[in-house]
Order: C-alpha cells, then sequence, then structure tokens
C-alpha cells in the first residue's frame, strides 16, 4: 500500500501522488464542462424581459389568441423598447408569417438569430416559414441547427421534423 508523505492527506497533490493524473486539469475541464450548461440556449423568453416590458407581454397573448393584428402592433412596440430582445424578433417573425407577410416574417426570425443564433423555436419558426415559401432546402439546414442545438429529442427539432414530413408528402 502507498503511503503519502505527512501532512498532505486531502491536498490535491495527494490525489495527483495517488491516482497519476492532473487532477488540476480534471477539475478544471469540470469547470469548463458546468459553464457550458449555464450559457445553453434557452428559447423562452426571460421573466425580467416579460415583466418590464407590457407591450411584450401584450404581444405574447395576442400570439397565444391567435390575433394577429393585435399581436403586430404590441410586439412593434414592444421592440422599440428592446430591439436586441430575440424572443419578440421571434414572435413578431411567428405574427407576420400568420398574416401572410412573408418578407417581414424572414426579416425577423433573422434579426432573431442574428441575436441568438441558438434561438431554438426562431429556427423552428423559419424553417416552417421556408416550407410556407416552398424552401424544403432552407427548412432542412434549421433542422440540422436545431440536431446541433438541442438534439432530435427536443419538441422544436420534433415540430420542424414533422412540419417537414407533411411537406414532403403534400
Amino acid at each position: 500500500m502507498l503511503y503519502a508523505p505527512h501532512g498532505s492527506v486531502g491536498s490535491i497533490d495527494y490525489l495527483i501522488f495517488i491516482v497519476g493524473v492532473n487532477v488540476k486539469k480534471i477539475i478544471f475541464m469540470m469547470l469548463l464542462t458546468c459553464a457550458g450548461s449555464v450559457f445553453a440556449n434557452v428559447s423562452g423568453p426571460k421573466a425580467d424581459a416579460v415583466a418590464d416590458n407590457a407591450d411584450f407581454v401584450a404581444g405574447h397573448k395576442a400570439v397565444l389568441a391567435k390575433d394577429w393584428p393585435s399581436a403586430v402592433k404590441a410586439l412593434n412596440r414592444a421592440v422599440k423598447k428592446s430591439p436586441e430582445n430575440a424572443d419578440i424578433h421571434n414572435y413578431l417573425g411567428y405574427a407576420y408569417r400568420n398574416l401572410g407577410e412573408m418578407d417581414l416574417s424572414f426579416s425577423h426570425y433573422n434579426q432573431a438569430l442574428k441575436i441568438n443564433p441558438n434561438h431554438r423555436q426562431a429556427h423552428e419558426y423559419i424553417g416552417e416559414a421556408y416550407l410556407k415559401v416552398d424552401k424544403l432546402d432552407k427548412a432542412l439546414e434549421h433542422l440540422a441547427r436545431l440536431e446541433q442545438i438541442c438534439g432530435k429529442g427536443c419538441d422544436d427539432y420534433q415540430d420542424l421534423a414533422k412540419a417537414i414530413e407533411a411537406y414532403k408528402k403534400k
């Protein structure tokens, strides 16, 4: 049995001595992994962003009610207050798409993705918009991007994959 020099039990040096690897590097890699999960994409609106922008709240409610004209009005007011909010641009893209205003829809989806390239819902929605204008190849690009971001198991990936399959059957 190996014994460490007196007084070093419990220290990093003792672990290095016993295990034979650089534990400091392992700990550093573990910290990097944890930090990565902190910065992982979360597509939903942040609570403080929602609370600070009543027009965003009203626009989101209008989207849920499928009241597209009201959604556009409220979200356009919201985006003036928070032009760097990817969620507002995403919902504006969605509302414009449902109104058939595809140029405005793509403009806002692209702005959302410029702000947050990993915005899952924006990738799903712009992919669905591309299907609406018969650009299957572009929809597939966003499906591939969703696979990179969240895997095949996330709702956004699955919803876009279903929309693509339905499109192919037309």
